[in-house]
């Protein structure tokens, strides 16, 4: 694998038993973006924090999304930003879902228009926070690869997927 990876959690921020906390370990080259809060989320905020990394990393560089990084993602790939090679994107929630953090705040209506770099949207058909037709309908829209795995929830440390060998082989698959 040769290009850089930016690690983007979600709201909350990614626990120890997390796979994008897992990989991190597994790989010091790996990178979290680090937000100023976790816990009331501001987009712009978000938004400007990748940059801000995606700036310092370079143009080799693949993005590996959860959940709220991943409207992050849509929402600074639509505005001049930096070039990346690629992005993964795994469980997009549905900001206007019944269980979307009232707190996060600017992630609404993601833009729906394609990405300028290679990306692969990850769904499971049983997320809490965004339908399998939801997640797809984006994909589209973002020119984005569409890979569903099944019944894995939220993709998230309660999925119990450990260190997730086949999304680490999606990341492989974007980072070669």
């Amino acid at each position: 694998m040769s290009a850089k990876v930016l690690i983007l959690p979600g709201y909350g921020n990614s626990g120890a038993l997390h796979w994008q906390s897992r990989w991190e370990q597994a790989n010091p080259a790996f990178v979290r973006v680090q937000q100023r809060d976790w816990d009331a989320p501001v987009c712009d905020d978000w938004v400007a924090a990748i940059e801000n990394a995606v700036r310092s990393a370079g143009p080799d560089v693949v993005l590996v999304a959860h959940s709220l990084g991943c409207l992050a993602i849509a929402h600074w790939a639509a505005t001049p930003h930096s070039p990346i090679r690629g992005a993964l994107l795994v469980a997009v929630p549905d900001p206007e879902g019944p269980d979307f953090p009232a707190q996060a705040s600017g992630f609404g209506e993601p833009p729906a228009r394609p990405f300028a770099f290679s990306s692969t949207v990850v769904i499971s058909d049983d997320d809490p926070y965004g339908t399998p037709a939801y997640s797809a309908q984006l994909a589209q829209a973002w020119g984005s690869s569409a890979v569903r795995i099944g019944s894995c929830g939220h993709i998230n440390a309660e999925s119990g997927l450990g260190d997730w060998a086949a999304g680490f082989e999606l990341l492989r698959q974007l980072r070669d």
